[in-house]
Order: C-alpha cells, then sequence, then structure tokens
C-alpha cells in the first residue's frame, strides 16, 4: 500500500521527477517527462504497479532524510544494530538525458541492503521484457517494451516473478551506485555516467539557482524551499510549469476528486511567473513568456485554460484501468477534462504576470504585445460569459466574480501598458470596458445586505477566491466591503483553523461544482488569507495563521493541494506549485506588513 502522501519526497531532473518515499521505495516515476506514462506507479496502486525498493534488510532499521542543501539530493540515513548507511537519491541535472541514480555510501559497521525492483511501463499496463546487460563488466538489466527501454546498472539482480531481488553488504567507507536510465527503445543502450561528476554538477547547479533568491525574512527556509520546487516542476527545455507532479491523488480519500495535474495551467504558471520575477529569477520569467507565445498562437479563439509542457492541446481526458488508485481512490485520470473549459479569469492572470514582467524590466518582444492585444479582442467579445472558474467547476457555468474582477484586472494591464509604457492601442475603447466591468461587479457581485462579495452574481456564498480581489489592485485590502468579505470567509469557510474554497452541498445535483461533496481545506487559500491579514494591518493574525500552515509542510519542506485536518494528512497531488507560490506570496506580505501597517491600493 502507497504511504502518505506527506511520506514522500522529491527528487527532480526539471524534466521529470520521482516520489521517494521513508520506507526507500521509489513509488512515482514517468519516463522521459513529467506528463510520461509512470515506469514506477506503486503511488497509484501497490508495489506490484511498479517500484524500486532499497532500503536495510533488516526490518527494524530506522531513517532521517533531508535535502543535501538546497538542493534535489536527497539523503536518506539509515542506522540498524550492525551499522549504518547513507543513500543518496538523485536525478542528474543538465546531462539532457533521463537518469536517476542511488548511491549508498558505508557510515558505521556493515548495513546489508535490499532491493526490490519491479518495472511496470504504460501506467502498469505492460510487464516488459527483461534480459542480463551483457558486453559490460557491471551488472545491469535491460527492458523493453514498445517505444520504452530502460538499462539499470549496480548490484546483480535476479528475477523471480515478474521483480528482480538482490541483497548486498556495505561496510564503513565502501560506495555502491546503481544507475537507471530510460531511453527510446530503437536506439542504443546509452553508457554509465561518472556518478561523482553528476552529484557535484548537480549539486552546484541547485545551490547556484538557490542562492539568487532575493527573499529576506521571516520563512526564509520555506521560501527558498518553495522556489526551489518551482524549478522543479518548471520543464528545462520548453519553460512550461507543471501544476503538480503527480495524476489522481485524491483531495478526498476514497472519493473521486482525482485529477491530473502534470500539465502547464495558464493560470498557476502566470502566479508562479510572478513570484519568480519578484524573486530574481527573471531568465525563468522570459523563458515561461517564451514559452506562452508558442503555446497560445494563434486564433484567440481558441485559447485554452490549459496546455501540455510543449503547447500540446490535446488533453483529453480518460480513466485508466491498470492503476486503481491511491488506496483504492479511484478512478485514476490522465489528462484533464477541464481543458475544453471557458475560463474567462484565465487571461486576467495572464495579462497581470505580463504586465509584471514589463515592471521588472522584461521587455516586449516583436509577437508579445500584439499577442496581448488579440488576447484582449477575444475577451472584450466574450467577457460576459458565464463560466467554469478558477476551480473549474463541473457544475453549471455561473458569473463567478472571481472570474469577473481578473476580467477587470486584464483591462486594466492592458490600459496600463499603454498609459505607463508607451504601448499602441485603443486607451479610450479599454478604459470603457474596464471601468464597465466594475461598475457590473460592484452592482452585482456585492450584496449590500450581507456586506460582502459573493461567490457569483445572484448568489448570497462566499468563496474563498474572493480573497484575491485586492491581490490584483481591484480594491484596497482595509476596503469596508473587503473586510466584510473577510469576516464571512472566516466564519462560514474555516474548517479546524484552515480554509475551504467554498461550501460544497450535499448533493452533486445541487452544489455549484456538480461533484459529490467532499474535500479538505484549501492550502492556497489560507496562504491567501495571510496575505489579506497582513495587508489590512493584522500582523499578529497574519504571522499566526503562517506558523500554523508552514508547520503542515512534510519533513523536506513539501506541501500537496489540500490538507486533512482530522486525520492530520496531506491530500491531493503533490508537491503542488500553486500551494507554494501562495507561501512565498504569503511570506513576502508579512515582511511587507510589518514595515507597512496597511497595504495597497485600488487602481
Amino acid at each position: 500500500m502507497a504511504l502518505n502522501i506527506e511520506d514522500y519526497a522529491l527528487i527532480s531532473d526539471c524534466h521529470t521527477a520521482a516520489l521517494v518515499g521513508r520506507d526507500g521505495s521509489i513509488d512515482w516515476l514517468c519516463l522521459p517527462r513529467y506528463d510520461s506514462a509512470s515506469v514506477f506507479g506503486a503511488l497509484l496502486g501497490d508495489e506490484n504497479h511498479g517500484r524500486w525498493l532499497l532500503a536495510p534488510a533488516q526490518p527494524e532499521a530506522t531513517a532521517i532524510r533531508s535535502y543535501v542543501g538546497d538542493t534535489f539530493i536527497l539523503s536518506t540515513v539509515w542506522t540498524t544494530a550492525t551499522g549504518s548507511v547513507e543513500v543518496l537519491d538523485f536525478m542528474p541535472h543538465g546531462d539532457r538525458r533521463a537518469d536517476l541514480v542511488r548511491r549508498v555510501r558505508g557510515l558505521t559497521g556493515t548495513v546489508d541492503m535490499h532491493q526490490d525492483l519491479r518495472m511496470r511501463f504504460s501506467y502498469a499496463a505492460t510487464v516488459p521484457w527483461v534480459r542480463q546487460l551483457t558486453g559490460e563488466s557491471a551488472h545491469g538489466l535491460i527492458a523493453v517494451a514498445g517505444p520504452d527501454a530502460i538499462v539499470i546498472r549496480g548490484p546483480l539482480l535476479l528475477a523471480s516473478d515478474r521483480r528482480h531481488t538482490s541483497h548486498f553488504a556495505v561496510t564503513a567507507g565502501e560506495t555502491v551506485d546503481m544507475q537507471l536510465t530510460w531511453y527510446p527503445s530503437e536506439r542504443t543502450t546509452p553508457r554509465t555516467i561518472d556518478v561523482d561528476s553528476a552529484l557535484r554538477t548537480t549539486a552546484d547547479w541547485w545551490t547556484r539557482w538557490g542562492v539568487q533568491c532575493t527573499h529576506q525574512g521571516p520563512y526564509r527556509s520555506e521560501v527558498l524551499r518553495s522556489m526551489l520546487v518551482l524549478r522543479a516542476l518548471t520543464h528545462e527545455s520548453t519553460g512550461g510549469i507543471v501544476a503538480a507532479a503527480t495524476t489522481s491523488l485524491p483531495e478526498d480519500f476514497g472519493g473521486s476528486r482525482n485529477w491530473d495535474y502534470r500539465y502547464v495551467w495558464l493560470r498557476d504558471a502566470s502566479l508562479a511567473l510572478e513570484v519568480l520575477l519578484s524573486h530574481g529569477y527573471e531568465n525563468e520569467a522570459e523563458n515561461w513568456r517564451a514559452w506562452l507565445l508558442r503555446a497560445i498562437a494563434g486564433d484567440p479563439n481558441d485559447v485554452q485554460i490549459m496546455y501540455g509542457l510543449s503547447g500540446e492541446r490535446n488533453l483529453s481526458e480518460r480513466e485508466l484501468t491498470s492503476l486503481p488508485g491511491y488506496r483504492g481512490s479511484g478512478p485514476v485520470r490522465v489528462g484533464n477534462g477541464a481543458v475544453s473549459q471557458f475560463q474567462s479569469d484565465v487571461i486576467g492572470e495572464v495579462m497581470v504576470a505580463l504586465h509584471a514582467a514589463r515592471v521588472a524590466g522584461v521587455g516586449e518582444t516583436r509577437f508579445s504585445w500584439p499577442l496581448q492585444r488579440a488576447l484582449m479582442t477575444f475577451l472584450e467579445a466574450n467577457w460576459q460569459r458565464p463560466d467554469q472558474g478558477i476551480w473549474e467547476v463541473r457544475g453549471v457555468a455561473r458569473e463567478f466574480t472571481h472570474s469577473r474582477v481578473m476580467v477587470w484586472a486584464a483591462f486594466d494591464r492592458a490600459v496600463r501598458g499603454i498609459t505607463e509604457f508607451g504601448l499602441p492601442g485603443p486607451l479610450d475603447q479599454w478604459t470603457r470596458v474596464r471601468d464597465e466591468v466594475r461598475a457590473d461587479i460592484d452592482s452585482r457581485g456585492f450584496n449590500a445586505r450581507l456586506n460582502s462579495y459573493t461567490q457569483y452574481f445572484g448568489g448570497t456564498d462566499v468563496d474563498a477566491s474572493l480573497l484575491v480581489l485586492p491581490q490584483v489592485g481591484f480594491c484596497a485590502p482595509n476596503d469596508p466591503r473587503m473586510l466584510g468579505t473577510v469576516a464571512r470567509i472566516e466564519g462560514e469557510l474555516m474548517r479546524d483553523g484552515f480554509l475551504l474554497r467554498y461550501r460544497s452541498s450535499a448533493s452533486a445535483s445541487t452544489s455549484v461544482d456538480g461533484l459529490a461533496p467532499g474535500e479538505h481545506p484549501f492550502m492556497a487559500c489560507s496562504f491567501w488569507l495571510v496575505e489579506q491579514y497582513a495587508m489590512s494591518g493584522r500582523q499578529d493574525d497574519a504571522t499566526e495563521l503562517m506558523d500554523r500552515l508552514v508547520g503542515l509542510v512534510n519533513d523536506v519542506g513539501l506541501l500537496s493541494e489540500e490538507y486533512d485536518v482530522t486525520n492530520g494528512h496531506q491530500a491531493g497531488n503533490t508537491p503542488q506549485a500553486l500551494s507554494h507560490l501562495a507561501l512565498v506570496r504569503a511570506a513576502d506580505a508579512i515582511v511587507a506588513g510589518a514595515a507597512s501597517p496597511i497595504l495597497g491600493v485600488a487602481h
């Protein structure tokens, strides 16, 4: 059975990622990209769905793990009755290969180690044909199925019942390396790598990247790890930022809210761009903008809310029968049905991010501003359409207040592109639409009797996404209407000290999202509340909530999408880019709030 979600650590080469459990088992690995089919899929089933276990043979062994400095090199120190070893798990960076290395170093005494390797290609639908590696002095296996091949080098592995096992002893001062390399099956077997060199290069690269982080103040270690997570989820070649490294980890254990997050959401990636820009990572920002221009090039009417890592558009959702789901929480989905939804807020997030890039000094290219003008032309013709909103509801489309505010933000940033940066465009026309959208929100998205903004026009419920309003400058954080909204959010969406996204109805037919009820507090929403507290002068409340939130990160600093407060476990896909970037924003707001008690003004 899969471990608790918080029991997994991430390793990444910025092309794909693996999840390594506290027990020494790699239970999730897709090769060669984040969105490729899994080779190890035990995370969504059990060991027979693919895993690579490396641990002491003694069942009483104990482990302490951490990342090596500011890297994604995972160190696990195992202690047994006979000695201790360190296992280093990492994916070499910069070699343009799909490699994973496991190095065992003897620290004291002698430790008997055990390997259990179960390769299952194509989301555990295929058991590969495996043969021993020949023509080399080292032991190894070659596994082939269809277009995929893997070579594994290290201690001799012997076959037994569709798995391969080995036992070997490691004494103090001894080093034993294991290497896994994926390659297209029509090509020749890749040569072994120099592990010492790969380890140094990888450590140096992550360290150099992390040292650029400009955040100073409380929560620096959490901020830096979150920035590193965002980089680990950014594809090196394309610049696309995936929302998470996994698919189908449930928002509600035993429920069906299981989605594939291994794609690039324009919304999440735009928010990540702003965070990267504000912390000294202009190069990543330029790479993402280049990805954006490629992905959405063409007719603005065809703009999607998400794309594949290279800008792929066909992300049709399907359910797998080869994987039963995390602890039986099915179905397991590949692709995402929300790809065909209309979500008007997405263009707002994109325009806000691109404006932030201009402010940071990232100049427009020959095509970037014309593309933004085309997006605004599309939005001008479609902004009054009901949509599925930020939460991608699978129920009836509505006029969500957050979506309309992001429409306002889109036109606001377009206008400011003209007035502040001298870019060409229909200033009077965009100003008129911006003001018309604001008037519509004030008229139909605010309930004067309840003194709060509402989830959607004509409704009475609140939604945590309303906390974004002052973030984008629609209103000041201490605006009486915003303070009234915050009071309702605190009163109606707080569960055990953390925020839900919205209230779910008792049945799918009456729920705003069209799904059966059941989910846990959403990590990003609580971080948004921290930001609101800090910006509106409630510094003590901001710090108190922030302290509780950072207490939910796992032992290596990772956050998933949601948190099951009752049982004390992370929930949903992991690590979640939105959770980590919201953490960074919240920490920044606390620093800024300490310097100025009340921040922000409406544009």
